[in-house]
């Protein structure tokens, strides 16, 4: 099994490496790969160096997966030369999610929708994914008509660049700005860039990927992004109108039962999700579930996850394993 990591230098790419190395992932030949500046570069798997290659050299190589996270662009020139050469794509940022021939894929909801055809694999964005491991096991049981949602979202989905600028703000220290103002003590209402209809590209992902994984162009969904001073993991405030009505206790059971949920949700302890907790685990978690008094058949909750981990690098590796479990590669 040849696995190339495309984009391995990166925050997300480490944490492939970490994650891959985690789940025992069969790993015969790995191929770090990242852009021209970073060839020659030393990058650690399973305790041993493994020197970057530029990506000409990498399709040379014909892995079997190649699991991308090295921007649109790079996506865009290169997965379609991977996938002539017979590897498997599955690509983590933005570029083929809506592509109405390529599958977005949360192993969990859909995985069964892959087959060996399909050489491209789009990896969802990483508040999506979290939101839709909460919707699905409900929207099976209730039918969901409409979702609003508010994301407080970790520095880490920017990239080191943010960390980096929020590490100098709260040292004191001038440096290079990631966004256009401080995220230290601060939250900027502003994920991605502002589209024409007011929304940022990041809500307007949350809108049309639920509609796409889903199946369902009847789930309507509204969408605020805010970037927060956090780095473990991405927030969500959830709420959920259902055409049918629902018991909380009923909810908490549906949502504690779906693979990789974990409800955390008791009051009476102040028991619920927080990001720093989170931090370097695979579950998303589900807390504040509550019904909203003021209209029919609505529910709150709380959804937390690490962004880098299920939000990008683990659900990645998740569709490899899916792939390989059910010889797709």
């Amino acid at each position: 099994m040849k696995i190339a990591v495309v984009g391995a230098t990166g925050m997300v790419g480490q944490v492939m490496l970490k994650v891959l190395a985690e789940r025992n992932f069969p790993v015969d030949e790995l191929y770090p790969v990242a852009s021209e500046r970073s060839v020659g570069k030393k990058v650690q798997y399973k305790g041993k160096d493994y020197e970057v290659i530029g990506l000409e050299t990498a399709v040379s190589k014909k892995p079997d997966i190649a699991i991308f996270s090295a921007g649109g662009e790079t996506s865009l020139e290169w997965a379609p030369k991977f996938a002539e050469v017979g590897t498997t794509v599955i690509d983590n940022s933005s570029a083929w999610r809506m592509d109405a021939s390529k599958k977005l894929v949360i192993p969990e909801i859909n995985a069964n929708e892959l087959t060996a055809e399909d050489k491209i694999i789009a990896n969802p964005n990483c508040s999506t994914i979290q939101l839709l491991m909460a919707l699905k096991p409900l929207h099976d049981n209730y039918k969901i008509k409409r979702v609003v949602v508010s994301t407080y979202q970790s520095i880490t989905g920017t990239g080191v660049k943010a960390v980096q600028q929020l590490e100098n703000e709260y040292a004191g220290e001038q440096g290079e700005m990631a966004y256009p103002y401080p995220i230290h003590k601060n939250a900027l209402p502003h994920c991605d860039v502002f589209e024409e209809n007011g929304y940022t590209k990041e809500e307007m992902k949350l809108t049309k990927e639920t509609k796409k994984i889903l199946g369902d162009d009847s789930v309507n969904v509204s969408a605020t992004a805010i970037r927060i001073p956090v780095v473990g993991g991405h927030s969500e405030a959830v709420n959920v109108e259902f055409e049918s009505d629902f018991d909380e206790n009923e909810v908490r059971k549906i949502l504690n039962e779906f693979p990789g949920v974990t409800v955390q949700d008791n009051p009476d302890t102040n028991t619920y999700p927080m990001p720093i907790y989170a931090e370097g685990k695979d579950d998303v978690f589900i807390g504040r579930i509550r019904r909203d008094y003021s209209q029919p058949n609505t529910l709150n909750m709380w959804v937390v996850a690490d962004n880098l981990r299920k939000g990008a690098a683990t659900n990645a590796v998740q569709i490899a394993e899916y792939l390989l479990k059910n010889k797709l590669v």
